[in-house]
């Protein structure tokens, strides 16, 4: 019997092959409950006691053996795997997820694209400002209810530095350094000081335009904001309601008609059909007074939105809090947007 455990001993020293089959095929023909070994120890019993310890010692051996040798061979044959997929360049590599677009950012090029084609270039300034450029060049007198506390973030309780409330301290800060005409459009974040809901937030997007020439009309600008909306939401039924703005004068509300052909329609419309999108206005003769530009040869237009808002209505989203809560199952519906 110890003869034929030598014999056996020799076999799995012998034994090298790489494949996982033959291995496991190996393993079941010496330790599985079947294999060689479960029937050398059920023979075991039948050997003379006198035999029964150099028997033991190489039936030990040779199960010592098989299992050694079936872990090395595992373990070789897992490097090997490791090493031909590094060193095979033709294989794929690992598929990369495709992202998408934020849905902000998907509107407010849109926006560009738009004023883009009829002469609009595009203008930026600080987020931080001071009050001549974010108020008082703007014709808000210290009295002006956007001045107050509850509505402005000031910096560290100095009342002359704030996060901007609107983008329209850009266009002060372009005009004080360019003369007309011109054409700019603003887009970025602006700050309030009011509380987080679904359809308020407290730091939001902004984009605003200005158009300064020589005889600009109110007429220019009910043509300019008709185009838009016929570009941006297929609709070209507008209206624009008398409203207050201390920079503009007259000022309007600017209103396009969405229709009631679903109950989305009436939900969003409240039944009116109509949804507020922009407000807008003449620049008011202050205004340009303040930057150095005659009124008398001078007049011009602006316009201002929050891209939020714009983007809620063409998605027909619901809470303004997902833009900023970057759930990937929200954020993957855009992906086949431009």
């Amino acid at each position: 019997m110890i003869e034929k455990i030598q014999k056996l001993i020799e076999e799995v020293a012998r034994f090298n092959q790489q494949e996982e089959k033959q291995i496991e095929e190996f393993r079941l023909k010496f330790l599985s409950k079947k294999g060689i070994l479960n029937d050398l120890f059920a023979d075991f019993k039948n050997v003379p006691s006198e035999e029964k310890k150099d028997v033991g010692q190489a039936l030990n051996q040779l199960k010592q053996a098989a299992a050694e040798k079936i872990e090395a061979l595992k373990n070789q044959s897992k490097e090997n795997e490791v090493q031909r997929n590094v060193q095979d360049y033709t294989k794929p590599g690992l598929p990369s997820p495709v992202g998408a677009r934020h849905p902000i950012n998907i509107v407010k090029n849109r926006i560009i694209e738009i004023f883009k084609r009829i002469g609009f270039s595009l203008s930026d300034g600080p987020e931080i400002e001071d009050d001549w450029h974010n108020f008082t060049a703007l014709n808000l007198p210290d009295y002006h209810p956007a001045r107050d506390m509850q509505d402005t973030f000031f910096v560290q309780q100095n009342p002359d530095v704030l996060l901007r409330t609107h983008t329209s301290s850009v266009q002060i800060r372009y005009m004080e350094n360019h003369q007309p005409p011109f054409r700019i459009l603003s887009p970025g974040r602006v700050y309030r000081n009011e509380a987080i809901s679904a359809r308020s937030h407290c730091m939001f997007h902004q984009i605003e335009g200005l158009y300064i020439d020589k005889e600009v009309s109110f007429a220019d600008l009910k043509q300019t904001l008709q185009y838009f909306t016929t570009e941006l939401f297929g609709k070209s039924k507008i209206r624009l309601r008398p409203s207050y703005f201390p920079f503009t004068e007259p000022s309007a509300e600017v209103d396009v008609y969405w229709g009631l052909n679903s109950e989305t329609d009436y939900r969003m419309t409240k039944g009116t059909g109509w949804l507020e999108i922009m407000g807008c206005g003449m620049v008011d003769p202050n205004v340009l007074k303040n930057v150095s530009i005659n009124p008398e040869e001078y007049s011009g237009f602006a316009f201002g939105m929050g891209i939020e808002r714009i983007a809620l209505l063409l998605y027909q989203i619901d809470d303004i809090r997902l833009y900023f809560e970057n759930d990937l199952r929200f954020l993957q519906q855009f992906q086949s947007e431009r």
